[in-house]
């Protein structure tokens, strides 16, 4: 049979069974429910219902069309009627490292080595809305007919919707984000090129010192994989309180042992319990996307009492202005004088970490590591690192500011010790190379 005929076939099928009683129509209702949200037991139940219904129909011997980017007749038809359509092959294995998706209008795209990648199959409007509606099972409360949505599968994939009203006509956007990574080490992130394999030993002083860090750059630049892989570093017997926008990071999975404290919060929610972190006696704080002045307030009161570990992202092009633009992110909602707060800021952290992502080529890469501080009543940020793209080689400066010497001495001297000197030896390998 052809694709088209197959699908109908199956979909009268399983239609006129479920419709014998009204009992079993509202147990079919619930069923299709659970399996257009994915849950494994409803779909595996769907599909072999289809199987029978394709061995009853189909000749001896004849087999059904179907198309490529499934895996056999039974998976493309539940998922062409009631499933993913041709969104399912991004679930699967072959897949399996690609942390986008997404539709605009009947064309999808897979990120494939930070490019996004058209595919074959299209999805047409009436089976986009249809799959929206599926979607939104997943948040029962939403309503229908907002523009916007965003809510989470059960595997933590975040689905992001635009509808008509802020969208043009029939370009409607459905956008899948999970969070991928195989390994969480430096040595995997050396491996892919991101950083320096020559300064894993640096950066896993840096962790034992327990620097305050951020890690800044713009979307999909590998900034929270780094904060991710750091964060691996860290003493699991170490007490933690790691607060995020969306539910991305799986901290359970990446330190099972470790006593970690996973808050959801953003913006008013977050300036709500701020006072109660300012009183918890964790060891170390991580903001996992600093998105507004409320969570960068929050970062610096928590450095400033003298919280060490402290670990954050921001988004931000230019490294040198951190201080600056944090400070006017802070001013903007809490208020305050901008100069002042620029240099809590500043004495708030010891490092900021840029990363890009290379235009083109699909790749992450550490831009540079800076000091920051405040020097002379100033706030300050000097480069120990710099990428060169040309000559694809990281160039060091071996610095390290009197104050910040004496803080980590006191810190960790061992670890400071490892630090010295490997920061002295990158700046020598570096002139030499």
């Amino acid at each position: 049979m052809d694709f088209k005929t197959a699908c109908e076939c199956a979909e009268r099928r399983l239609h006129a069974e479920w419709n014998e009683s009204a009992e079993t129509m509202s147990a079919a209702v619930d069923l299709q429910k659970r399996a257009m949200i994915g849950y494994v037991k409803e779909t595996r139940i769907i599909k072999e219902k289809i199987r029978t219904a394709l061995a009853e129909t189909a000749g001896p011997g004849e087999k059904t069309e179907f198309p490529s980017w499934y895996k056999d007749a039974p998976d493309a038809i539940f998922h062409e009627v009631w499933g993913l359509a041709g969104l399912a092959e991004w679930f699967t294995a072959a897949w399996g490292d690609s942390s986008s998706a997404k539709v605009i209008g009947d064309r999808v795209y897979f990120l494939k080595s930070g490019v996004m990648r058209l595919m074959p199959q299209r999805i047409e409007r009436d089976r986009r809305d249809q799959l929206i509606r599926a979607l939104l099972l997943l948040a029962p409360g939403e309503r229908q007919d907002k523009a916007f949505h965003e809510v989470y599968m059960l595997d933590g994939t975040r689905v992001t919707i635009f509808r008509s009203g802020i969208v043009k006509e029939g370009l409607d956007v459905i956008i899948f984000r999970r969070y991928i990574i195989p390994v969480y080490s430096f040595e995997e992130q050396a491996g892919r090129g991101t950083v320096p394999a020559e300064a894993i030993p640096l950066f896993e002083s840096m962790v034992r010192l327990g620097v305050n860090v951020v890690f800044c750059g713009s979307v999909r630049s590998a900034k929270t994989t780094f904060l991710s892989t750091w964060q691996s570093y860290e003493d699991p017997a170490l007490e933690g309180v790691m607060v995020e926008t969306d539910p991305e990071i799986p901290m359970h999975h990446l330190m099972p042992s470790a006593p970690i404290v996973q808050l959801i919060a953003d913006g008013d929610t977050l300036a709500g319990i701020a006072k109660n972190l300012m009183r918890s006696d964790a060891d170390y704080f991580i903001l996992a996307e600093a998105r507004d002045g409320i969570a960068l307030d929050t970062a610096v009161r928590l450095a400033q009492r003298g919280t060490r570990r402290m670990k954050m992202t921001f988004h931000l092009r230019d490294p040198k202005m951190f201080a600056a633009e944090a400070a006017t992110e802070i001013v903007r909602c809490m208020g305050g004088d901008i100069a002042k707060t620029e240099l809590r800021v500043a004495s708030s952290f010891d490092y900021v970490f840029h990363f890009v992502s290379l235009q083109g080529m699909g790749k992450k890469k550490l831009a540079g590591i800076y000091e920051v501080g405040v020097r002379d009543g100033s706030p300050y940020a000097e480069d120990i690192c710099v990428y060169d793209a040309a000559k694809d080689k990281w160039r060091w400066t071996f610095r390290i500011d009197a104050d910040r010497r004496r803080r980590f001495l006191s810190a960790d001297h061992t670890a400071f010790a490892v630090f010295e000197k490997e920061l002295q030896n990158l700046e020598i390998r570096g002139r030499l190379s």
